[in-house]
């Protein structure tokens, strides 16, 4: 009769998982916003951990939590784990036929860059689906399972990505408010409209051209630049424009620049691809049409 002892049993993987998380972010918080779950959700699988292994892995403390000296000595092992797993489905994805692609962008440049250049996209690969995740920030492509994301990143974080275009912003308005803006004294008597995710953008613009701060004046502030966007189509204020992703519209006429004074906000629009350097043919042709 052939002997069938039982195995020892390691830890289930959503609690290596949060713990890599957790030390890797410096916080359990910011590990459940990564892994999409609460923050007691994340303790536990912690605390199962510790019991697993029998020492504690953090230090509980009333601002947070603290790597013991066991979770740092041993946090980089698993943090290189994970990411050589995230590295191998990526790469099984790529071998296979690929038949969908994801795509993260920032709600801003999903409906305003990316969604006019979808249909070129889909009409050159009519038998990919191609789905877009709005979200702010961006995903951690070696893990996730996003195919590409399209971002805004600061100079000094550009390093493998594709970069589109530097971000220069300058207020925009529709021709008939343009029409009453001869200086830029004359924003006193206009409304400013805000975009909460780049909050500072109007005193960033003011200080670049020398203007008094005291023209940024209170307006009104909506969560979503697009939605901004449509009350400064339509003639509600001026708002501080985004080049890249007004291009069109200012194009076309539908927005005007009043003023000539641009400012750099030393970001840019890229775009990142899963699996660099080794790409899959696909993305890279998607990457290409994107950016014709």
């Amino acid at each position: 009769m052939p002997v069938k002892p039982p195995r020892p049993r390691g830890p289930h993987l959503n609690a290596m998982r949060c713990f890599e998380a957790s030390a890797r972010l410096n916080g359990f918080s910011a590990a459940a916003d990564e892994l999409s779950v609460t923050p007691g959700a994340v303790s536990q699988q912690v605390k199962a951990l510790e019991e697993w292994v029998g020492a504690p892995l953090f230090e509980r403390r009333s601002q947070g939590v603290a790597l013991t000296p066991l979770g740092a000595e041993i946090a980089d092992d698993f943090t290189a784990a994970f990411d050589a797993l995230g590295g191998a489905l990526h790469r099984l994805r790529a071998k296979a036929p690929q038949t969908k692609v994801n795509i993260a962008a920032l709600p801003s440049i999903a409906q305003l860059w990316l969604g006019p250049r979808l249909p070129a996209v889909r009409a050159a690969f009519p038998t990919v689906s191609i789905s877009v995740a709005a979200m702010e920030t961006p995903p951690n492509l070696q893990r996730e399972m996003f195919d590409l994301s399209v971002f805004f990143a600061h100079s000094s974080q550009v390093k493998h990505q594709h970069v589109l275009q530097r971000d220069v912003i300058f207020p925009v308005c529709s021709p008939a408010v343009a029409a009453k803006l001869k200086t830029p004294g004359d924003l006193a008597n206009e409304t400013l409209i805000y975009d909460a995710t780049w909050a500072d953008d109007w005193l960033t613009w003011l200080k670049g051209a020398a203007l008094p701060s005291d023209l940024a004046r209170s307006g009104p502030v909506f969560s979503l630049y697009a939605l901004a966007f449509e009350e400064v189509i339509h003639g509600a204020g001026v708002m501080i424009g985004h080049e890249v992703l007004l291009k069109q519209h200012l194009q076309s006429g539908a927005l005007v620049a009043p003023f000539s004074h641009r400012a750099d906000t030393d970001n840019a629009l890229v775009i990142e691809a899963a699996g660099h350097p080794n790409t899959p043919n696909l993305l890279r042709q998607i990457i290409a049409i994107l950016t014709a």
